[in-house]
């Protein structure tokens, strides 16, 4: 199994291309299913959770073609040959419940297998199954699969989800382009891969409005055709990588950010002493005051504070001045990176969904143990500040999340390298 190695090297300067949205592309590559001619999407990033999904997608008849080096894959549905989603690929990864809501909406039944993933949290699908049966479908749960059917074709209709659920809000977003009718989906889901995914639906031919907002209202059409959609940048990928330079100190310029993906986020690193500066190409982060100041977050759906960026945020906390709180307030189990950090000399106390951070001056290089994606690249920051050398077991996680790291992590100066295990 295969470690990294990372070696406290001083502050990182240069220059670091962020990828497309991970969590984008997997909405994404299910809109192929919705119609008969092909979607071709570009600047798709190059993760294993890319490869899961288009292996699911074949599974069900779909052609992928992966070009350009993988940042392009076109895709053909015109001959679906299955409607299972299958145990042995879904439970890889969490996403691949989003072919639900586009195969129900196009082939009137779908048999989904529970999803799996990183082991941070239930995540039901309860709310998946309740806005679709709200559109008229009928589920029933069996042996582990969601058993799914609309004989009538799925129908618009109005339903208020009892959280803003990203996956959900996907999900049923797919599912109305098709049903007959109007749909209003109220409490929806605002993240940027929302409007990413309405973007692309639209070029395909769906009326959809509201989306960004919490209220999203879609008219059904009668079919979908083709499309090219570029994914948007990763706002994860994005904020991590900010957060090196913070950490380590020096001055790294994020190409293809934007601001106002991560908004929340550069109000906390402007809060603790952080330089985010927007430039043509992107976003310069800079810190050569020193230690950040330490600041308390509290993680929430989009337009808050991102879950996904709560664990690297820590990471800069447990070497911040001062003392602070981290609240996790999206999902439970999600702090199995602290006990790690204090093997590096980090001070935390984790009751339930708050984190205690009291910053420390120095970390101390360590064997540590990811345990999710996002802790995994949170243990990397680490360990780029750290004094000596961290390694980092059990990464197949970030293959998961992050294209390249070691490669972008060095050409900014980072001392660090990947070895395979036995």
């Amino acid at each position: 199994m295969d470690s990294i190695i990372v070696t406290g090297n001083g502050p990182l300067s240069g220059q670091i291309p962020i990828a497309g949205a991970k969590n984008a592309c997997l909405t994404l590559m299910p809109a192929t299913l919705l119609s008969e001619e092909p979607l071709t999407l570009t600047n798709a990033p190059r993760l294993s959770d890319i490869k899961t999904m288009t292996e699911l997608l074949q599974s069900l008849g779909t052609e992928v073609t992966s070009m350009s080096d993988g940042q392009v894959l076109a895709m053909s549905s015109h001959d679906m040959n299955n409607h299972i989603a299958d145990y042995d690929i879904v439970r890889k990864m969490r996403a691949s419940n989003l072919v639900l809501g586009p195969m129900l909406a196009r082939l009137g039944h779908a048999v989904v297998s529970l999803p799996g993933g990183c082991a941070i949290g239930a995540r039901p699908m309860d709310l998946h199954i309740d806005a679709l049966t709200a559109l008229g479908a009928e589920i029933e749960l069996k042996d582990g699969y969601l058993h799914a059917q609309a004989p009538g074709g799925l129908k618009g209709a109005v339903h208020e989800m009892r959280f803003a659920s990203v996956g959900a809000t996907e999900n049923v977003l797919m599912a109305a382009t098709l049903a007959k009718g109007t749909t209003v989906l109220k409490n929806a889901a605002r993240e940027p891969e929302i409007v990413d995914l309405a973007d692309c639906l639209r070029a395909m031919g769906a009326q959809i409005e509201g989306d960004g907002t919490s209220t999203i209202t879609i008219q059904g059409v009668d079919r979908l055709h083709g499309a090219t959609h570029q994914v948007v940048t990763d706002r994860i990928e994005l904020g991590t990588y900010m957060l090196a330079p913070a950490i380590c100190g020096g001055e790294v310029e994020c190409l293809g950010g934007r601001i106002e993906l991560v908004g929340a986020f550069c109000e906390k690193l402007d809060e603790a002493g952080i330089s985010v500066e927007e430039t043509a190409n992107g976003l310069k982060v800079s810190c050569k005051n020193g230690r950040a100041k330490a600041v308390n977050v509290t993680t929430e759906p989009f337009p808050g504070f991102p879950t996904d960026l709560q664990a690297q945020m820590m990471a800069l906390m447990c070497t911040a001045e001062g003392n602070c709180v981290l609240e996790e307030k999206i999902f439970e189990n999600r702090f199995m990176h602290a006990p790690e950090l204090m093997r590096m000399g980090a001070q935390i106390e984790v009751h339930g969904g708050t984190a205690s951070v009291t910053g420390v001056e120095k970390l101390k290089g360590a064997q540590v143990m990811a345990t999710d994606l996002r802790a995994s690249i949170s243990l990397i920051l680490a360990g780029l500040a750290a004094e000596g050398e961290t390694i980092v077991n059990r990464v197949y996680h970030l293959d998961r999340g992050y294209e390249r790291v070691v490669a972008k992590l060095s050409n900014l100066g980072a001392k660090i390298e990947r070895v395979s295990g036995s």
